[in-house]
């Protein structure tokens, strides 16, 4: 039933969006970003629209923002001067509308939206404005000439992570990882980010169960700390990760002597005692690549072509990352996460396939072996055949609104 209410939603955002001139084109292969010579240009200017605050000092729209920077600097543009920022846009409603049309007036050559949530009005103003560029973070639509989203293979990344967190569940006995999250199944995206990390996990403990908190919000500190303490506290976690904005989980990992995992920044330093790694997204990579593009060709309809379509970004482009594993981290877990990282870059394994790995051996002699199996989601329902290979990006992206086997939602 889930997957088929998911199809309907689809097909109808499917419609919808053709009405419009935009479609749900599923993202091209990363491209390795090698910019054309770019130039400083006074009359260039870049209009962002953020979610949250522009003075936040960590979490997601504050690694925007200093992607954003960095690029622009990189390329000779001075984000004192050639920035407009709107901030605190949450809802996709007529204060969305208003911010970007206010941006167009002032003369932004691109705009960028750091929320899937601004999909469409942002296609229905690429339309009302086709010599202005737009991009969108996460989004689902694009419309072919000046509208294209942009987002990470996040699931890689936190599979790695919960191979940390695998290890260290074994050494200390206790098999429950606490997860909170911003939204579960109600998104396809942080439900691949759960799922992952339970199967990372599970590479090195298969006893490991991933006990679940949606806190229902992007940005919500008071009820992520909430949530991490109830996972503690009632579920008797005691290993915190995340995919929700603040480092709230983390301080309270710390401060209950557990251990944890971040997400978009390194946390080590909230969290120096507890902190294992964190799953980061090296923005600026994008930035620079949609900058240059739109710098350096004269039509903004050509901009999705010349950029090669949506962007999907990946270890291998430097787009996604791992912090740094810290000492908090059994000696294992590197050369496991090494072992990983290369059977995804070379292509031959990917996470949500029907072939687990399975980690064995002690530090400096770790082996992995890859193990045809079922993938079954929490229902019994399976999802990958033992040896089919990983699910694409639109099941992903898509159709990924359930939790696998060992996941445990709480309320």
């Amino acid at each position: 039933m889930r997957r088929t209410l998911s199809a309907v939603v689809a097909v109808a955002a499917l419609c919808v969006s053709l009405l419009t001139g935009c479609s749900t084109v599923p993202a091209a292969e990363s491209v390795s970003v090698t910019p054309a010579q770019t130039r400083a240009d006074d009359d260039f200017l870049v209009g962002v629209i953020l979610y949250g605050d522009k003075d936040d000092e960590s979490g997601w729209t504050y690694e925007h923002l200093q992607g954003l920077t960095q690029a622009m600097e990189d390329l000779g543009l001075s984000p004192d001067t050639d920035l407009k920022i709107r901030d605190g846009i949450i809802d996709a409603d007529m204060a969305l509308r208003a911010n970007v049309e206010d941006l167009v007036v002032m003369g932004c050559d691109i705009i960028f939206g750091v929320s899937y949530e601004y999909a469409d009005t942002f296609c229905e103003l690429a339309e009302q404005y086709p010599d202005v560029v737009f991009c969108d973070a996460y989004g689902v639509l694009s419309n072919g000439t000046n509208y294209n989203n942009y987002s990470a293979r996040n699931y890689q990344a936190f599979y790695l992570a919960g191979i940390a967190a695998g290890y260290k569940s074994a050494e200390t006995g206790n098999n429950s990882l606490g997860f909170v999250t911003s939204w579960g199944i109600k998104h396809c995206e942080t439900c691949s980010d759960v799922n992952a990390f339970l199967l990372g996990a599970r590479s090195v403990n298969p006893d490991a169960v991933v006990y679940v908190y949606p806190v229902d919000s992007w940005g919500d500190p008071d009820a992520e700390h909430r949530a991490a303490q109830t996972l503690v506290s009632r579920y008797h976690c005691g290993l915190i990760a995340q995919d929700c904005d603040s480092n709230e989980p983390q301080l309270l990992a710390e401060e209950e002597g557990l251990f944890s995992c971040g997400y978009l920044t390194d946390m080590t330093e909230d969290a120096p005692e507890a902190h294992l790694t964190a799953p980061v997204i090296n923005w600026n990579v994008y930035y620079q690549l949609a900058l240059s593009t739109a710098m350096n060709e004269s039509s903004a309809q050509e901009f999705v072509s010349n950029i090669s379509g949506n962007y999907f970004g990946t270890f291998e482009d430097d787009f996604l990352g791992l912090s740094p594993l810290t000492d908090n981290n059994e000696p294992e877990a590197q050369e496991a996460i090494d072992l990983a990282m290369e059977l995804m870059l070379s292509g031959q394994w990917d996470v949500f396939s029907g072939t687990a790995l399975v980690f064995e051996g002690e530090a400096g002699s770790v082996t992995v072996t890859m193990v045809p199996c079922e993938l079954e989601d929490e229902e019994g329902e399976v999802v990958a055949e033992a040896g089919a290979p990983s699910l694409s990006y639109a099941d992903l992206r898509g159709y990924m609104n359930y939790w696998l086997d060992g996941v445990v939602e709480v309320p």
